[in-house]
């Protein structure tokens, strides 16, 4: 397990192998809060005791989209401990207790989140920035990739503007901590994928958008599930 780590945080990155999803723990060491983001639920088990083990509460989860490939822990965490749970404004997870638009601001510890809206995978979806040093891209941006934008409203459009104008304005220090992973990667920076990102790096907009028209992926295995349930927060209906 990769741990970024400083004197004051934890982020401990958590793995779920069927969806490629990657689940965020951060930790505020003082306080002994900690955050979650896009949990998945049939990780609950292990991440909840995970975090009650080290002897931290859990304060939020964090959505950064409506996903269609797993479904959400956060409300069945929220049953188990009471933490808040936090969807981006617009998601249709009306079920969440707060919704998060474009430069809203998350306090918990020494935990700060700053909301990027970053549409283009989903109208909805939205990065997340920890300390103006790490940047939670959801399926926007990924390690040489990016989210798909074809389904749920995606956009090429929108995306491409979401990363050259919004993720990619970031110092180019910023570590990168995508939303899936398939390939092995855990993060990267702002730098590399600006120089080395194969889908948008020194891309024009109209080449990013062939690529994306091309990519001919097979339809979320989960999506006629996951979509309703996570509107519920995790709530299979």
């Amino acid at each position: 397990m990769v741990i970024q780590k400083t004197n004051d945080i934890e982020i401990k990155p958590l793995y779920d192998t069927e969806s490629g999803t990657w689940t965020y723990l951060l930790l505020d060491k003082e306080s002994k809060q900690s955050v979650l983001i896009d949990p998945v639920l049939e990780k609950l088990e292990r991440d909840l005791s995970y975090i009650q083990g080290m002897g931290y509460e859990l304060a939020a989860t964090i959505e950064t989209h409506m996903h269609a490939d797993h479904i959400t822990a956060a409300g069945e965490l929220r049953d188990k401990t009471g933490c808040d749970s936090y969807a981006p404004e617009s998601s249709g997870a009306i079920c969440a207790t707060h919704f998060l638009q474009d430069g809203d601001t998350i306090q918990i510890g020494k935990l700060q989140l700053k909301t990027i809206h970053t549409p283009g995978h989903t109208p909805c979806s939205i990065s997340l920035v920890l300390n103006e040093t790490y940047v939670f891209t959801g399926d926007a941006l990924f390690v040489r990739g990016c989210g798909r934008t074809d389904f749920q409203g995606g956009s090429s459009d929108s995306l491409y503007e979401s990363i050259t104008k919004k993720l990619f304005q970031l110092p180019e220090e910023t570590i990168v901590f995508p939303g899936h992973d398939y390939r092995g990667f855990v993060y990267s920076t702002i730098g590399e994928e600006k120089k080395w990102n194969p889908r948008i790096a020194n891309k024009t907009l109209e080449e990013f958008k062939s690529i994306m028209d091309n990519l001919n992926l097979p339809e979320p295995k989960k999506i006629h599930e996951a979509v309703p349930a996570n509107r519920a927060c995790g709530k299979v209906v």
